[in-house]
C-alpha cells in the first residue's frame, strides 16, 4: 500500500484528488495539510511515502516545503503540483529533492501514474512540460530566463515576497534572520539588474511565478522592511 499525504491551500482540490485516488487499491491517503508548515509537522507523525505537494501555498511554499522534508525524510517522494509550469521551476525541484512535477491542467490518471512511478524509484515530469522544454531547447537552444540565475533558496524568497509576505513573516517561516533574507533580496535584485519590488513582482508575474487574479498585471507587493 502506498501511502499519501496532499498538501494543498484549496480544499477543493484536495477533495478531488482524494475522491479519485480513494478508488485505487493500492493508494491510501493519510494526511492533508493546507500549509507547508503542516505538510512537515504531519510527515513527521505519518510518515508518507509520496506527497503531492502544491508550490503556491501562503507561508512556506512548496518550494521551501519540499527542501525540508526531503532533508528530514530522505525516502518521502514528492511531487510537486503547480499551475506555473515555466522554467526555472522544474529544475529547482530537482536540486530540492523533488521526484516528479505534474500541472494542475492534468488528467487524474496521470496523477496515479506519477505516484506509483516515483514510488518505484523512477522520476515523473509532466509530458506536457516535457514537450515544452524539448520544444524550446530546439527552437533556442540559449535562450533561458532571468531567473535560472537564481538559487533555489533565493526563488524561494523571491516568490514569497511577490506573494505580499513582509520580511519579518519570511524570516520566521524559513527561520532566517531579517538581515539574511534582505541579503537574499538585494542579491535578487544584482542578479535580475532591477532596483525595486514592483519590478520584481513584474518578472515573476512575466515568467509565470505570479499570476494575480487571473490576469497578468504587475502590483506593488506588502513587502516591508521589517
Amino acid at each position: 500500500m502506498i501511502k499519501v499525504m496532499l498538501v494543498d491551500d484549496h480544499e477543493l482540490v484536495r477533495t478531488g484528488i482524494r475522491g479519485f485516488l480513494s478508488q485505487a487499491k493500492d493508494i491510501s491517503i493519510i494526511g492533508e495539510a493546507d500549509t507547508g508548515e503542516m505538510a512537515l509537522r504531519l510527515s513527521k507523525e505519518r510518515h508518507p511515502d509520496v506527497v503531492l505537494m502544491d508550490l503556491q501555498m501562503p507561508g512556506m511554499g512548496g518550494l521551501e516545503a519540499t527542501r525540508k522534508l526531503v532533508r528530514i525524510s530522505p525516502d518521502i517522494k514528492i511531487i510537486a503540483v503547480t499551475a506555473h509550469d515555466k522554467d526555472p521551476l522544474p529544475s529547482r525541484l530537482l536540486e530540492v529533492g523533488a521526484a516528479g512535477f505534474l500541472t494542475k491542467d492534468c488528467h487524474l490518471e496521470e496523477i496515479l501514474q506519477a505516484i506509483r512511478k516515483v514510488y518505484s524509484g523512477q522520476y515523473h515530469m509532466s509530458p506536457a512540460l516535457s514537450e515544452r522544454l524539448a520544444l524550446k531547447q530546439v527552437k533556442n537552444p540559449h535562450a533561458k530566463s532571468p531567473l535560472e540565475q537564481l538559487s533555489a533558496r533565493e526563488l524561494e524568497v523571491m516568490t514569497m515576497i511577490t506573494n505580499g509576505s513582509k520580511v519579518k513573516e519570511i524570516s520566521e517561516t524559513l527561520h532566517l534572520s531579517a538581515k539574511t533574507i534582505n541579503s537574499y533580496r538585494y542579491r535578487i535584485f544584482e542578479k535580475l539588474n532591477i532596483d525595486n519590488d514592483v519590478k520584481l513582482t513584474h518578472i515573476a508575474i512575466q515568467y509565470g511565478l505570479l499570476k494575480i487574479g487571473g490576469f497578468e498585471s504587475p502590483v506593488e507587493p506588502a513587502l516591508a522592511e521589517s
